[in-house]
C-alpha cells in the first residue's frame, strides 16, 4: 500500500448492497482459516436488527475492512461459551436491544490495507458506539494466531503472559492490548477449525468508564461539580448568633454561585473561646465543645434552605468525657454524617488533651463520592489511599495552620494525594488572628483546589487558589468524568500500576 495513492477513506454502515464485495473481502482476509463466510441473509438480518453495529471502512469506494457486532445481556451468557453459542446457529438470538454489553462477532482488514491503522478506526467506532448506547463495555473472543507455534511448550496462559512481556509477537493479541482490551479468561473450543489458535480463544474486554447504571429514582447524575471554599477570617464575635450570621453570609454567597459544596475550615468557631480565655486551655476548649451540637443543627438547616452540601470544617466534641476533633457533612437532603480527626497534632494532645479519632470512610453525595480528612490527617498517605480504594472522587481537607511552614506541609501533601489517588483535593483554611484566645493566636492559609497532573488537567496540578491570608471565597468547577478517563487512559496510571503483589494498604478495623 506504500506506493498506492489514497484519495478517500470513510467509515460507513454496512448494507445488503455491499454483500458481494463483503464476501470477497472476507475470503481474502481469512485466507482459509474459516471454512465459511457470512451468507446474504445473515447480513440482511444483522443490518436490520442492529444497523449501527455493522460498519465497513471503504477506501476509494471499496471495502477495506469490516466490523460486525450485536448487543447481549452478559449475565445470560455462559462463562465458557463458544462462538457458535453467541451467534446461535447464525440466528443471532442472543441479540438483545436491552442488553448491557457490545459483543464483537467479526472484524477484519484486507491484507493489502494492513498497516494503515484501519483496525484502530473500527475499534474506536465500537468504543464510541458503546459509550453512546451506555453499555458496560465490549467483549469478544480473541484469536491467538501464533499459538500453534508454541502449543507444545506453553499453556495458553503462559503464551499470553509472554505476549504481554513482548517476548512473543502475536499480531492479534498485541493489537488488542494496545487498544486497552484486557483478557478475562481463556476458552477452549471457542472457534471450531481455528487450528492456528489450537481452537483456544481469549475472551477480551474493554470497560466503558462512562457507563452509568440505570435507576428508577428521580435524580440527576452530576459530572461537573462546583466547589465553594470559604477562607474564613478569624475575628472576635460577641455571641454565637453573630458567628452564625457570618456563617450564613458565606453559605449564601457560595450557594448564589450554585455551588454543590460549601467548605469551612478546621476550628472556624474558635473565636467563641475568647469568652473563656481566663480558663486553662483544656477547660476553655471543652466550653467551646458545648456549642458544637447547636452549630451543626443550624448548619443542617442552612444546607436544606440554601440547597447546598455543607462540610462543617471541624469543631471540638466531647464523647464519654473524651475530647475529639470532629466535623459533619450536612447533605442538602437533610442527612448528616460525622467524621473524626484520626491523627491529632502534638500540640492538640499536649495543650487540650485531644484524643485520636477512629472513624474513616467515604460518603456518597449527589455530587460524587467524597472523603474528608482534617488538616494533619492529609499528611498520612495511607488514609487517602484507603478512601481512594472506596472510589473517592474528591478529598476535602479543612485545615488550620499558624505558620507558613505548617501550611506548606498541608498544601504539598494535598497535592501529592491528588496525584497518587487520581482525585481532586480541596483545602480550606482560616486567616487572621485571635489575640484573645490562647493557643489560637495567628493563622496562615491559602485555600486551593488541586488536580492530578495530566493532559486533561492543569499542568501544575492547581485548578484554583485563593489569595494568601485574605478573607474570601474560592469557587471552582471540577469534572468527575475526567477522572474516569484518567483512571484508564492517563499518561501514567497511579492506581492501576500499584504493585499489590508486593505491597498493599489494609484497614485493621
Amino acid at each position: 500500500m506504500e506506493d498506492q495513492k489514497i484519495d478517500n477513506i470513510e467509515l460507513k454502515y454496512l448494507t445488503v448492497d455491499d454483500y458481494e464485495e463483503l464476501k470477497k473481502a472476507t475470503l481474502e482476509s481469512y485466507g482459509g482459516v474459516l471454512d465459511s463466510y457470512w451468507k446474504e441473509h445473515h447480513i440482511q438480518q444483522l443490518t436490520t436488527m442492529f444497523p449501527k453495529g455493522q460498519v465497513v471502512i471503504k477506501i476509494d469506494g471499496h471495502i477495506a475492512g469490516c466490523a460486525l457486532s450485536i448487543i447481549v445481556d452478559y449475565d445470560k451468557i455462559e462463562e465458557n461459551h463458544t462462538y457458535a453459542d453467541i451467534i446461535e446457529g447464525d440466528k443471532f438470538k442472543n441479540h438483545d436491544e436491552d442488553g448491557d454489553v457490545l459483543y464483537g462477532i467479526d472484524v477484519f482488514i484486507k491484507p493489502e490495507y494492513r498497516g494503515l491503522r484501519l483496525g484502530r478506526r473500527l475499534y474506536d467506532y465500537r468504543k464510541e458506539l458503546c459509550e453512546n448506547l451506555n453499555l458496560k463495555g465490549i467483549v469478544f473472543g480473541g484469536r491467538m494466531p501464533n499459538y500453534h507455534k508454541h502449543k507444545d511448550e506453553l499453556t495458553p496462559k503462559q503464551y499470553i503472559e509472554k505476549v504481554k512481556r513482548k517476548e512473543i509477537h502475536d499480531p492479534v493479541l498485541n493489537f488488542q492490548f494496545s487498544n486497552d482490551f484486557h483478557p478475562l479468561r481463556i476458552i477452549k473450543g471457542y472457534l471450531a477449525g481455528d487450528t492456528a489458535s489450537n481452537e483456544y480463544a481469549v475472551l477480551m474486554e474493554w470497560d466503558n468508564v462512562y457507563y452509568t447504571k440505570s435507576t428508577k429514582k428521580a435524580k440527576s447524575i452530576k459530572t461537573v461539580v462546583r466547589l465553594g471554599l470559604i477562607q474564613w477570617q478569624m475575628r472576635t464575635y460577641n455571641s454565637l448568633d453573630d458567628l452564625m450570621q457570618q456563617v450564613e453570609y458565606f453559605v449564601d454567597s457560595v450557594a448564589a454561585y450554585r455551588s454543590d459544596f460549601a467548605v469551612f475550615p478546621e476550628f472556624f468557631n474558635a473565636p467563641l473561646m475568647a469568652k473563656y480565655n481566663h480558663m486553662h486551655e483544656p477547660d476553655a476548649i471543652r466550653e467551646l465543645a458545648k456549642y458544637t451540637s447547636i452549630i451543626i443543627e443550624k448548619l443542617q438547616q442552612l444546607s436544606i434552605s440554601y440547597n447546598i452540601n455543607i462540610i462543617s470544617g471541624s469543631m471540638p466534641e466531647v464523647v464519654d468525657d473524651k475530647l475529639y476533633n470532629v466535623g459533619y457533612l450536612c447533605r442538602r437532603d437533610g442527612s448528616l454524617e460525622r467524621y473524626e480527626k484520626i491523627h491529632v497534632t502534638p500540640d492538640e494532645a499536649k495543650v487540650w488533651g485531644m484524643q485520636k479519632g477512629n472513624k474513616l470512610k467515604t460518603y456518597e453525595t449527589d455530587a460524587g463520592k467524597i472523603g474528608i480528612l482534617i488538616c494533619y490527617d492529609s499528611e498520612f498517605p495511607e488514609l487517602s489511599r484507603l478512601l481512594s480504594d472506596e472510589g473517592m472522587d474528591i478529598l476535602f481537607v479543612p485545615f488550620l495552620t499558624d505558620t507558613q511552614n505548617g501550611y506548606s506541609r498541608v498544601r504539598l501533601c494535598a497535592q501529592a494525594r491528588a496525584i497518587e489517588n487520581e482525585c481532586y483535593v480541596a483545602i480550606a483554611g482560616s486567616v487572621g488572628n485571635l489575640p484573645n484566645v490562647n493557643n489560637m493566636d495567628i493563622q496562615y492559609a491559602q485555600s486551593a483546589v488541586f488536580t492530578p497532573c495530566d493532559f486533561s488537567f492543569p499542568s501544575n496540578g492547581i485548578k484554583a487558589e485563593a489569595t494568601t491570608n485574605t478573607e474570601m471565597i474560592l469557587v471552582a468547577d471540577v469534572d468527575l468524568s475526567l477522572l474516569r478517563e484518567l483512571h484508564s487512559f492517563g499518561a501514567v496510571k497511579n492506581l492501576k500500576d500499584r504493585r499489590k503483589d508486593l505491597y498493599n494498604v489494609i484497614r485493621l478495623q
